[in-house]
């Protein structure tokens, strides 16, 4: 019994101390909850709300929440949206996924040790390459929306209208994008232009 025990120890030892553990138990958990005991969001653009804490761990030298945190908390949450609103079924369904192609995060004020928050998650829309979506954290102590990030999933082995097409059963106009999320998307374009623009020269100079 000792060395079951021991080793068991180990094995969790290794686990956390080789791989991100506790991410990979979150997410899992976050969809399986999403799915069996959250209802569902019957509104496409309606948004969901993914309760948090900021715990010791989550903290940074100046003791409030460190900056990946954020990132960390709204993939969770985006997670759990996306399956409560249907889309990542759709994609299962239809032989697709989604991977984050960009993100951008706009940091208003701290999230301090222990306090409590939301990370309030919505779809903004689609492309015939990718949906986007806004996470808000929303501190409930007074409502302030303490940062917002804006993301984008790029669909793969099918296309965003399709999904739509399917949860919807009908075909579906793309909602307008906003003018901010229109300029972030220019900007990622324009920055693929000149990396590609950058590799094509590295290339060029390679084979003289």
């Amino acid at each position: 019994m000792l060395a079951l025990l021991a080793a068991l120890l180990a094995l969790a030892l290794a686990y956390f101390a080789l791989l991100d553990g506790w991410y990979l138990l979150r997410v899992p958990c976050a969809a399986l909850r999403a799915r069996l005991l959250q209802p569902r969001v019957p509104d496409l653009l309606a948004d969901s709300a993914h309760a948090g804490r900021v715990l010791p761990a989550d903290l940074d030298l100046l003791l409030h929440m460190n900056n990946a945190r954020y990132l960390r908390e709204a993939d969770v949450a985006r997670v759990a949206h996306l399956t409560r609103c249907g889309v990542l079924g759709a994609l299962r369904a239809l032989g697709g996924r989604a991977v984050l192609a960009a993100s951008c995060v706009r940091y208003r004020r701290s999230l301090r040790l222990l306090e409590p928050f939301e990370v309030r998650t919505r779809l903004l829309g689609w492309d015939d390459r990718a949906f986007y979506l806004e996470a808000r954290f929303v501190s409930l102590r007074d409502g302030f929306v303490c940062a917002l990030l804006r993301s984008s999933q790029h669909v793969l082995g099918t296309s965003p209208e399709r999904v739509v097409q399917h949860l919807c059963k009908r075909r579906v106009e793309p909602p307008e994008l906003p003018e901010d999320l229109l300029l972030w998307i220019g900007y990622n374009k324009a920055s693929s232009q000149l990396l590609r623009a950058e590799n094509d020269f590295s290339d060029a100079i390679k084979d003289q």
